[in-house]
């Protein structure tokens, strides 16, 4: 069992991301602490790297990229992403079938 903290809200669910640019492919680590650490190709300039993430992680969970945000971290390596209209027991289903691809 993973200790990744997330959040449900009242139109999604929330929580904390740790990203890593400049990496050989994008991927999903796996957890570290409470946050999902993701490694992007993408260098963290100008918003590249949190554009890719945005666009990975729409199309890992087949959702507009439109009803992701990034709350905070915006150029912090350590974010808070909120995801509307989807819930916790969905969200990590996804999370454990993107782990084990």
């Amino acid at each position: 069992m993973t200790s990744w903290n997330v959040t449900e809200t009242k139109d999604g669910v929330q929580f904390k991301v740790k990203l890593q640019p400049r990496a050989k492919k994008n991927e999903i680590c796996g957890v570290q602490g409470e946050e999902m650490k993701v490694r992007l190709t993408s260098p963290p300039v100008e918003g590249e790297a949190n554009d890719a993430f945005i666009k990975f992680l729409s199309k890992r969970l087949k959702i507009p990229r439109a009803h992701i945000k990034i709350v905070s971290g915006h150029t912090n390596p350590h974010k808070i992403i909120h995801i509307e209209g989807i819930d916790k027991t969905t969200l990590m289903k996804n999370f454990d079938i993107m782990l084990n691809k």
